[in-house]
């Protein structure tokens, strides 16, 4: 299986959605699309949604904690939203979430960063 990418951005929120399988075969597309994202655009915030990641390994997390301290280095906040169960353990084993934001869905996600901007 591949991984799709949305991206859409608002509110100087980056909100990416993953579906599919994030590992080391796809790894390096999402830091990229990111990366840009982030450098290119009025970001200050990532939101991640998870809902239709059905798959993701180290290198996945590495993608992630990467694009943690980019934004987090200009003062920015990451949320990731819609864990399945399966991702949901590999970040609590890998303890990501002791520094990251989770929410329940994207909606959540959005009005967490609302408070804070």
């Amino acid at each position: 299986m591949s991984l799709q990418i949305e991206m859409e951005h608002g509110r100087r929120a980056l909100i990416v959605r993953l579906a599919g399988e994030l590992d080391h075969h796809t790894a390096d597309i999402v830091k990229t699309r990111m990366e840009e994202a982030i450098a290119n655009e009025d970001v200050n915030h990532i939101i991640l949604s998870l809902e239709q990641l059905n798959f993701m390994d180290s290198s996945g997390l590495g993608v992630i904690l990467g694009r943690y301290k980019q934004i987090t280095g200009k003062g920015g906040k990451m949320i990731v939203c819609g864990v399945n169960p399966s991702v949901y353990r590999l970040f609590e084993m890998s303890g990501l979430f002791k520094i990251l934001a989770i929410e329940e869905n994207e909606r959540q996600a959005i009005s967490s960063l609302e408070v804070v901007s």
